[in-house]
C-alpha cells in the first residue's frame, strides 16, 4: 500500500488480448488521426452494451434451470469450470445466440465467476496493484489504484447479486450480513478488509469496501524502494523492532498502517511467542509461534459479542511475549497500555491520528471512553510508561504514502507528555507531474531515549550509524 504503484489501465470485466500498435511516422498526420480515431471507436465497442447485459441474464436464468448445483459443489473449480461452459456452449447453440468468439468467452467466464467466485469482482481481485475497491451499489464500481480513484465499467446484474456475492464473501468467516444485522466488517480468504453496510441503510443498494492486500507482503526494503522512508529511516525502524521498544502506528484512512505494522513484525525474533488481535484478521506474521485471535459480532439473539478489550484481556492469560493489536479505536487501549507496562515489551497498536501528539491524546480519550474514572495525569503518565515510539503515516495528495515521522515519547513535564522527533519528512515542492518531492532528515538527536534498551541488545552501534547516516 505504500508508494506509487503502476499506472492504471482501463478495467474490463476481463482483460481482452490487445493488437500491438504499429510504428507510426510523425509526418502521416492523416494517417495517425486516423489510427486515433479508429482506436476510440474500438474502446465504444468493446465495452458491454444492455444488450450483452440482457443475453448474459437470459443464459444465467436457463443454466440455472439446467444445471444440478449440489453435483457442481463437489467438484473441484476447474472440473465444475468446464462442466459450466459445456452447458453454456449448448444454451448458446439450442438459442441460436449471435455472439462473437471473444463476447462468448467473456460471457463464460463471467457466469463461472458468478456461480463459483466473486462475480464481476473477480477480475479486480486477480489484479496486484489495485488498492480499494468500492461498489456502490449494482451499477457503479470504483478503484483506487497509483492513488487515484478511478470509475470501472464493471457493474453486477442488479442489488440481488451484489447481495448474494456480499453475504458469500461474509459467510466464509462465520459472519452474516441482512436486513436485521445490515453492518458487517469481515475479510476475504488472503486477508483483505471487507465491509458490507446494507440496506435499508444504504439507500441505493448495499455498499461494499474491499481494502485489498498485495499478494507479495511488503517488506521495509520495500517501502525504501517506493521511497516512503529513506535507508537510514528503515535501519532505525529496524532497530526499534528489534529492541522491543513498544510502537504505536498512528495514521489517517489509507496511509498504511497496517502494512507498515506488517513490515516491523519481520524483525521479531522467532523464538518470541505473538499473539495478535483484530477485528477481521489482517495481519500475516512469518514467525512460527503466533496466535492470531479475532472479534465477533453478535448472533440473532444478540449474544455472544466478544470485544476487542474481550482480546486483550484474555492475552495477558496466554504467556505473550508480544501483543499485537490490529487496531485500536476503544476501551482496549487500556488493556494493551497495561500489558505494555507489565513486562510484554515489544508490543504494537495502530490508530487513527495525523499526528504522533494527536496520537497520545487519543489514547487518553480512548481510555476516557472506557469508563476508567482516572485523573488525567494517571492516564497520561500510564501512556508515558508504556508507549516508547509512535510512527506517523501518512498519504499525501499525489497519492503516495510516506512514514512522516518517527518520534518518542521520552517523559513528561508537569502534567505535559514530552515528546521528540527522530526523523522527519520534509517536502520541498512538486516536479512538474504534481508529485511531490521531499526528504527524511533526522533531528540531530544522537542518543535517542531508548538508546539503554538498544545497547541492552548490542545495537547502539547500529542506531549510532543509522541516525547519522539520516543527519548526512
Amino acid at each position: 500500500m505504500f508508494g506509487k504503484r503502476a499506472e492504471a489501465t482501463a478495467v474490463k470485466p476481463q482483460a481482452a488480448p490487445v493488437a500491438p500498435k504499429k510504428e507510426q511516422s510523425q509526418s502521416e498526420t492523416n494517417a495517425a488521426l486516423h489510427a486515433t480515431a479508429s482506436a476510440a471507436q474500438s474502446r465504444r465497442t468493446d465495452e458491454p452494451g444492455e444488450e450483452y447485459y440482457e443475453t448474459k441474464a437470459t443464459i444465467f436464468n436457463a443454466l440455472f434451470e439446467t444445471i444440478d448445483v449440489s453435483a457442481l459443489a463437489g467438484m473441484n473449480a476447474e472440473k465444475a469450470r468446464e462442466e459450466i461452459r459445456t452447458i453454456v456452449d449448448e444454451i448458446i447453440a439450442i438459442r441460436n445466440v449471435r455472439l462473437s468468439v471473444n463476447e462468448q468467452n467473456q460471457l463464460i467466464t463471467e457466469i463461472c465467476d458468478d456461480i463459483l467466485g466473486y462475480g464481476p469482482l473477480e477480475p479486480l481481485l486477480a489484479r496486484d496493484d489495485i488498492a480499494d475497491i468500492m461498489v456502490n451499489g449494482a451499477k457503479h464500481v470504483f478503484i483506487e489504484t497509483n492513488g487515484k480513484m478511478i470509475k470501472t465499467n464493471i457493474r453486477f446484474r442488479d442489488n440481488t447479486q451484489l447481495m448474494n456475492i456480499c453475504q458469500r464473501i461474509v459467510s466464509q468467516v462465520g459472519r452474516r450480513v441482512d436486513e436485521a444485522s445490515p453492518i458487517c466488517d469481515a475479510r476475504l480468504l488472503d486477508g483483505s478488509r471487507v465491509n458490507v453496510i446494507a440496506p435499508p441503510l444504504s439507500i441505493d443498494g448495499p455498499a461494499l469496501t474491499i481494502r485489498k492486500f498485495k499478494k507479495d507482503k511488503l517488506r521495509l526494503a520495500d517501502l525504501v524502494n517506493f521511497q516512503s522512508i529513506s535507508p537510514a529511516g528503515a535501519k532505525v525502524l529496524q532497530i526499534i523492532g528489534a529492541c522491543q521498544c513498544n510502537i504505536v502506528i498512528s495514521g489517517g484512512t489509507g496511509s498504511g498502517k497496517t502494512t507498515l505494522l506488517n513490515a516491523l513484525t519481520g524483525f521479531i525474533h522467532p523464538d518470541e511467542r505473538i499473539i495478535t488481535c483484530e477485528d477481521a484478521a489482517e495481519l500475516q506474521l512469518q514467525q512460527p509461534h503466533v496466535v492470531r485471535l479475532e472479534t465477533r459480532p453478535p448472533n440473532l439473539e444478540g449474544k455472544g459479542k466478544i470485544t476487542m478489550a474481550d482480546l486483550v484481556k484474555n492475552c495477558l492469560r496466554m504467556r505473550p511475549e508480544r501483543i499485537i493489536v490490529g487496531e485500536v479505536r476503544g476501551p482496549e487501549a487500556f488493556d494493551l497500555l497495561q500489558a505494555m507496562n507489565t513486562g510484554h515489551d515489544g508490543s504494537m497498536g495502530t490508530l487513527h491520528a495525523n499526528s504522533p501528539r494527536e496520537a497520545l491524546s487519543r489514547l487518553e480519550s480512548m481510555i476516557t471512553m472506557g469508563g476508567f474514572s482516572l485523573p488525567a495525569k494517571t492516564i497520561r503518565e500510564m501512556i508515558v510508561g508504556s508507549v516508547d515510539v509512535i510512527v506517523q503515516a501518512a498519504r499525501l495528495r499525489d497519492g503516495s504514502r510516506r512514514i512522516t515521522k518517527i518520534t518518542e515519547v521520552i517523559g513528561m513535564e508537569g502534567d505535559v507528555i514530552v515528546t521528540q522527533d527522530l526523523i522527519v519528512y520534509e517536502m520541498d515542492g512538486e516536479d512538474a507531474d504534481g508529485n511531490i518531492i521531499g526528504e527524511h532528515k533526522s533531528t540531530g538527536i544522537a542518543r535517542p531515549a531508548f538508546w539503554d534498551r538498544a545497547r541492552y541488545f548490542n545495537l547502539e552501534r547500529d542506531l549510532a550509524e543509522a541516525l547519522d547516516a539520516a543527519g548526512s
